[in-house]
């Protein structure tokens, strides 16, 4: 009878995963209520929500209003929820497609020319009167671009004298294709921490990348300081077409890493944001 108590018990528990949300804002989302954002908000700290992590505050041209926006809005209202807020900042609507094309050389000063609109997106969205426990830089770093060395040192650099700049902890996260050891990932990895950067890891579980026994490598290697990112989706849509996916159970299983999940729209609770149409 105990054990069943126990099991009963451990089944009503929250998703650790969840404590950390990530939210990525999206100019549809727009049409939610007053009501409707705080609804959710409640929602999410029901399900063990602690932190909200916002991937990005602009995305190329779209300022989702700014600091008299819905945006600034809604999270102003997620902390009265009791969320914490770890704040995206500047994400190039083009960023993948210019990492592609540019060489080294091009690769540093187009990442400097970003970081740049990122500090400038920082003091922006200091104005909208929000307590930020961190700050989280929407460029993901992934192991086929930053492949060479000399891309790496030049990145941490540059990641170096950013991070002196901000007034909160710095995050960023980054994945992996298989074009590092998972070792060498690890050190690479390892280093950026060295920084007081808090560096997240997602699990490659939703893309299916890379086989699990091979995504199992990658996690076996990662320092504990490194947090892990559960992707709580199945992609559905073929390489080269838009990206399509469905809600998956986040995996489990993270050992000494802090967790999250990515991405709040997949979760359950929050059907009521409007999905990719």
């Amino acid at each position: 009878m105990r054990r069943i108590l126990f099991l009963l018990l451990l089944a009503c528990l929250p998703v650790a995963a969840d404590q950390r949300v990530i939210y990525q804002p999206q100019s549809r989302d727009a049409v939610l209520s007053t009501e409707q954002w705080r609804q959710l908000w409640r929602d999410t700290v029901s399900h063990g929500g602690k932190t909200l992590m916002v991937q990005w505050t602009r995305y190329g041209d779209e300022r989702f209003g700014g600091a008299d926006g819905w945006l600034a809005a809604s999270l102003k209202e997620a902390h009265a929820q009791g969320l914490e807020l770890v704040l995206g900042l500047y994400l190039d609507s083009a960023y993948y497609t210019r990492i592609n094309e540019l060489d080294t050389g091009g690769l540093a000063a187009y990442w400097k020319s970003q970081l740049g609109d990122s500090l400038a997106q920082q003091r922006e969205v200091r104005q909208w009167g929000l307590p930020v426990a961190g700050w989280y830089l929407p460029m993901e770093l992934d192991d086929l671009h930053f492949q060479m060395a000399e891309r790496r040192d030049a990145l941490f650099s540059q990641l170096q004298e950013f991070n002196r700049k901000l007034d909160a902890p710095l995050h960023i996260s980054a994945f992996s294709t298989g074009k590092l050891a998972p070792g060498v990932q690890a050190s690479w990895f390892g280093k950026l921490a060295g920084l007081g950067i808090k560096l997240w890891w997602q699990d490659g579980a939703g893309t299916g990348r890379l086989p699990p026994l091979v995504r199992a490598d990658y996690v076996r290697a990662l320092p504990c300081e490194v947090g892990i990112i559960h992707e709580a989706f199945r992609q559905v849509s073929a390489e080269g077409q838009p990206f399509r996916a469905v809600p998956a159970a986040p995996a489990m299983g993270a050992g000494c890493h802090d967790q999250a999940v990515f991405a709040l729209n997949y979760r359950p609770w929050a059907k009521v944001l409007p999905s990719a149409p």
